[in-house]
């Protein structure tokens, strides 16, 4: 009898602790079905109200786990679920996030996911500072537009991103903007600080 090859990463059966855990562990398992995965992706950059075909995946979860109806909450959930649809094919088979053996606060948040792209290469230093300082002076309603290209960037250049830490901050962006923006530049020079980036023509 001949070996059988080796399965594809699954999403773990067993239910996280973080609600937000648990939310994206049930998005990555709606994404194993294509039909489900084209619907939650029509949702990208838009307000719930122009999301009529995610209702049917997102309301039934959110219904009963009694998770805040808040506007913003809700975009927070509907936003997070149509980046996750929409990853690119090269992401879709790599461990998550939340997989990972270490404490919440250690965590990955988007400034750190921005680190590692410039560290790696796939974002010039100039670039992703530029994205983090304008999303610190916005509000939630201006960063939704802009995170499908900035997450798709991430991704194909194979950086990770943890969609759990990302939800949270959605979730709290407009009560805790000034916080949560402070943590993301200052989990992004951490994550830049061992790495010298030379100032090119293209950085000025």
């Amino acid at each position: 009898m001949t070996d059988s090859a080796p399965a594809t990463p699954a999403v773990p059966t067993t239910a996280p602790a973080r609600p937000s855990d648990r939310f994206v562990a049930y998005v990555h398992r709606l994404c194993a079905s294509t039909q489900a995965r084209a619907a939650l992706r029509r949702g990208l950059g838009l307000p719930v109200e122009r999301c009529n075909y995610l209702h049917r995946y997102l309301v039934p979860w959110l219904r009963d786990h009694d998770e805040p109806h808040q506007d913003e909450v809700r975009r927070a959930y509907y936003a997070v679920a149509s980046l996750i649809a929409a990853r690119p094919r090269s992401a879709r088979d790599t461990p998550t996030a939340q997989d990972l053996p270490v404490s919440w606060y250690e965590r990955p948040n988007l400034g750190a996911s921005l680190g590692q792209a410039v560290n790696a290469g796939v974002m010039k230093a100039n670039s992703a500072e530029s994205a983090l300082h304008l999303m610190a002076r916005q509000s939630s309603d201006a960063i939704h537009p802009s995170l499908p290209a900035l997450i798709r960037q991430l991704l194909r250049g194979g950086i990770p991103v943890d969609w759990a830490v990302l939800l949270e901050d959605l979730v709290w962006w407009n009560r805790s903007r000034e916080r949560i923006a402070t943590r993301w530049l200052e989990s992004y020079f951490r994550t830049t600080a061992t790495t010298d980036h030379p100032v090119t023509e293209n950085d000025r």
